[in-house]
């Protein structure tokens, strides 16, 4: 069994993640940054998703454990790519995510239906300890350019994205989800993020997309573990 920590306080989406990566790699053993003690808020300052997703990872990797990490949003082309980046502050500082759901109501309340067009992406990375005897194939570890954005060493680190397209719809509908799921209506399902149902939502999700990528990488990087 191989033990990794998901950099995250957010109760759904540890549940999330595990729910997915479980499902392709049972001998993982997916911990959370509470399960080592470690309670405080990571600061994102990347300028990108990769480099903010590398940022969380590396934390529970600076105190010797194999970090994974997703950094995700929502892109509104609308808004030349907002909120990207910033998409759980999206209404500033201490914002709830209803609070981030209003804004973007408000901020396109007026655009035509043609012109809501949106993507979330989801970048999952894995930063493994220095000491770590694993070292990750060139052709999955990240680029020299993000190594160098990140100052972390390319044999320890990599990140793989996911997407999906939709469309921002003008009031919240369903009950389920997170963030901003029930204000995106999903290209492939018909209906927003928040009517879908769990399994219906990890299939063509941003999130299930990227981590079928990372679940397919980690079982070529680890499957060989006892």
């Amino acid at each position: 069994m191989t033990e990794m920590v998901l950099a995250s306080h957010n109760a759904k989406k540890i549940e999330e993640v595990k729910r997915i990566l479980e499902r392709t790699l049972p001998d993982i053993r997916l911990l959370s940054l509470s399960d080592i003690g470690c309670e405080g808020e990571i600061e994102e300052t990347g300028e990108t998703f990769e480099e903010n997703a590398i940022i969380k990872a590396s934390v529970p990797a600076s105190l010797g454990y194999i970090g994974i990490a997703d950094d995700s949003g929502l892109s509104v082309d609308y808004l030349g790519g907002a909120p990207g980046v910033t998409s759980a502050r999206y209404a500033g500082d201490g914002c709830t995510p209803a609070d981030c759901r209003e804004k973007l109501l408000e901020v396109m309340k007026d655009v035509p239906a043609q012109d809501r067009g949106a993507g979330f992406v989801s970048v999952m990375a894995l930063c493994l300890p220095e000491n770590s005897a694993i070292k990750i194939p060139i052709g999955y570890a990240i680029s020299e350019e993000l190594a160098a954005a990140s100052g972390r060493k390319r044999e320890l680190t990599l990140t793989v994205r996911g997407e999906c397209r939709g469309v921002i719809t003008d009031r919240e509908t369903g009950t389920g989800g997170f963030g901003y799921d029930v204000l995106f209506m999903s290209d492939d399902l018909g209906m927003t993020f928040g009517q879908a149902t769990a399994a219906q939502k990890d299939a063509v999700s941003h999130r299930g997309r990227s981590l079928d990528a990372f679940s397919r990488v980690l079982g070529e990087i680890f499957g060989g573990i006892e």
